[in-house]
C-alpha cells in the first residue's frame, strides 16, 4: 500500500489576476508533487482560493458587482493553471463552498473554551494584508508591504489567546516537530518567538465583514477572521466536518510516518508557522510535519505591484515562450528560498543556454546518431563510466529535490546534459563510424543518458521529458507507471527498442 504524501498552495485572494509570484508557488508545488509520485507515494495535491477576505468584498465593491459575482469570475484565472502551467493538482477549493463552510465551523468549535476571549480591541488594520499592525512595524505611517495607511478600528471580536501557545511552539519549532525550511526561515520565526506571542482577533463584526465570510459558530454578530477561515481549508477539502474520509487518510495519516507539507511565501509565514500550528493544537487536531517557505518573484529587481504596474502576467509569458520554459525559468533560474529577479533578457537567455542549446541540442544529436548509425534502435547494452557518473548525478538530485532546492537540481541536470555533450563533442561518433570502428557501446552510454536526463526532468518540465520517453520508445502509459528507484538504474533501455527522432522539443528564439 502507497504511503501517504499531502502537500498544498497557500490560497490566493481572488481580487485581482494572478501574477508571475502566484505561478511560482504552483510550479513549486508541483514539481514536489510529481517528485513525490515518482518515489511511488499516494499525492493528496491541494490548491485553492481565498474568497472570502474584505479585499474581496472592496474590489467588487469597486466594480459594482456582488461579492459572489466577482469571486465566481475571479477564481478561473487561478483554477485554469491547471492547463496554463499544467499543474497537476487533485482538489481545488472555493472557500465559498458549503464544505468548506462545514469544516470551518466545525474546527472553530474544537477550540478548547480557555483559549477564546471576546473583548474590545483597538488598533491599526492593513486590509491588503488582513492584519493588524504595531505602530513600530510601520514605515512612514504606512503598511511596510502594501505602502497604505492602515484604518484605525475599534470594535468588539472574539480574541485567540496565541500566549498560551507560546512555550509548545518554540519547542515544536525548534526540534523540527514543524520543520520549517529553509533554516534561515527557521531562525527567523525562533527570533519572533523570544520577543514574546500576543493574542489576535479572530473574528470581525458582520457590519465591518459586509456580512461575507463564514459566520463565527454560536455568535452570529460575528464573521470568522480570514486567516482563521483561509487556513482551514487545508483540512475542510478533505472533508473535515463530514465523512472525514479523506481528512483521516491525508492530514491524520499513520501516526510516525505522517508527511504533511504546505508551501507558502514569505509573507504569510507568520500565519502558517505560528497562528495555524496552535490553532490546531487547541482543536486537538495533528500539525502540518513541514512548511516551506519560498521568496518572492521580483520584476527587473523591484517588487512587483499593481501599483508600480509592473506585474507579469504569466499567460503572456507562456503564450510566447510555451509552459515547460516558463516552468524551467521558475523553477531553475530562481532561488528556491530567496527573492529571485525575472526580465525577459534573462529568461530568454537562459532558454536559450539550457533548452535550446541544453536538453533540446543534446537529444537531437543523440537521436540522430542512433537513426544514422543503429537504423533507428536502441543498441546493445553497455556499462561503463557513465554508470558510474549517473549514480553521482542521481546522488546530488535527490538531495536537491529533497530540500526543495530545485535550482540545484537544474544545475544538476544542465553539468549532466554538458558532460554528455562533451564526451560526443570529444570521441566524435561520427568520425568512428566513418574509419569502421564498432561505436555500439558509445551509442548505448549517449541513448541511455539521454533517458536519466528524461527521467531527472519529469518533475520539472514533465511535457517535454515525456516528449523524450516517447522518442525512446516509450508510451504514455508506460511513463505513468514509472518508480523513480527503479528507473534511475543504469541499463533499463531495451536493445532492440525502436527509437525515434520527433519534431525539435525547444525552438530558437527570433531576434
Amino acid at each position: 500500500m502507497k504511503r501517504p504524501y499531502y502537500i498544498s498552495t497557500a490560497i490566493p485572494y481572488v481580487n485581482a489576476k494572478p501574477h508571475i509570484g502566484h505561478a511560482l508557488e504552483y510550479i513549486q508545488t508541483d514539481a514536489i508533487a510529481r517528485y513525490e509520485r515518482l518515489m511511488n507515494k499516494d499525492v493528496f495535491f491541494l490548491t485553492g482560493s481565498d474568497e472570502n477576505s474584505l479585499k474581496n468584498v472592496q474590489a467588487a465593491e469597486k466594480l459594482g458587482m456582488s461579492t459572489e459575482q466577482f469571486v465566481d469570475e475571479q477564481y478561473n484565472h487561478f483554477a485554469k493553471f491547471k492547463s496554463l502551467l499544467n499543474i497537476f493538482f487533485d482538489d481545488f477549493i472555493r472557500t465559498t463552498e458549503k464544505r468548506h463552510f462545514l469544516g470551518a465551523q466545525k474546527f472553530w468549535s474544537q477550540f478548547k473554551p480557555e483559549d477564546l476571549e471576546k473583548r474590545i480591541y483597538k488598533g491599526l488594520y492593513c486590509v491588503g494584508c488582513e492584519s493588524f499592525l504595531k505602530e513600530d512595524e510601520l514605515v512612514d505611517g504606512k503598511c511596510p508591504d502594501h505602502k497604505t495607511v492602515p484604518e484605525q478600528i475599534e470594535e468588539e471580536n472574539w480574541f485567540f489567546k496565541l500566549s498560551n501557545y507560546q512555550d509548545i511552539l518554540r519547542k515544536m519549532i525548534e526540534n523540527d516537530v514543524i520543520k520549517v525550511s529553509p533554516d534561515f526561515r527557521k531562525n527567523e520565526w525562533l527570533a519572533f518567538l523570544d520577543r514574546g506571542l500576543e493574542d489576535f482577533s479572530i473574528s470581525r463584526s458582520q457590519e465591518r465583514a459586509r456580512g461575507w465570510g463564514v459566520p463565527v459558530p454560536g455568535d452570529e454578530s460575528q464573521i470568522m477572521y480570514v486567516w482563521v477561515d483561509a487556513l482551514s481549508n487545508y483540512i475542510t477539502a478533505l472533508d473535515f466536518g463530514s465523512d472525514q474520509k479523506k481528512y483521516n487518510q491525508y492530514w491524520v495519516q499513520k501516526e510516525g510516518e505522517r508527511e504533511v507539507v504546505h508551501v507558502i511565501g514569505k509573507g504569510i509565514a507568520k500565519f502558517h508557522v505560528l497562528y495555524w500550528p496552535a490553532m490546531l493544537l487547541s482543536a486537538g487536531i495533528p500539525l502540518p510535519t513541514e512548511i516551506f517557505v519560498h521568496g518572492y518573484v521580483t520584476n527587473e529587481g523591484e517588487k512587483i505591484s499593481k501599483s508600480l504596474g509592473n506585474v507579469i502576467d504569466p499567460d503572456d509569458v507562456v503564450k510566447e515562450y510555451g509552459t515547460d520554459a516558463v516552468r524551467y525559468y521558475l523553477l531553475g533560474a530562481i532561488s528556491s528560498t530567496k527573492d529571485g529577479d525575472y526580465s525577459k533578457e534573462r529568461f530568454e537567455d537562459f532558454y536559450t543556454a539550457h533548452l535550446v542549446n541544453g536538453v533540446g541540442n543534446l537529444t537531437s544529436r543523440i537521436l540522430t546518431m542512433i537513426e544514422k548509425y543503429a537504423d533507428g534502435k536502441i543498441p546493445e547494452k553497455s556499462t561503463g563510466e557513465w554508470m558510474e557518473k549517473t549514480i553521482g548525478f542521481w546522488v546530488e538530485y535527490e538531495e536537491s529535490m529533497k530540500n526543495y532546492l530545485f535550482d540545484n537540481a537544474i544545475k544538476a541536470v544542465n553539468e549532466y546534459i554538458s558532460q554528455v555533450d562533451l564526451v560526443i563533442s570529444t570521441e566524435k561518433p561520427w568520425e568512428k563510424a566513418k574509419n569502421g570502428e564498432d561505436i555500439t557501446k558509445l551509442l548505448y552510454e549517449l541513448v541511455e543518458s539521454l533517458r536519466h536526463i528524461a527521467l531527472a526532468l519529469l518533475p520539472i518540465i514533465p511535457e517535454t521529458a515525456e516528449k523524450i520517453f516517447v522518442q525512446l520508445g516509450y508510451t504514455k502509459e508506460q511513463i505513468q507507471t514509472f518508480i523513480f528507484d527503479e528507473e534511475k538504474e543504469w541499463g533499463r533501455l531495451i536493445p532492440g527498442t525502436l527509437a525515434k527522432k520527433g519534431e525539435i522539443l525547444f525552438q530558437r528564439l527570433q531576434k
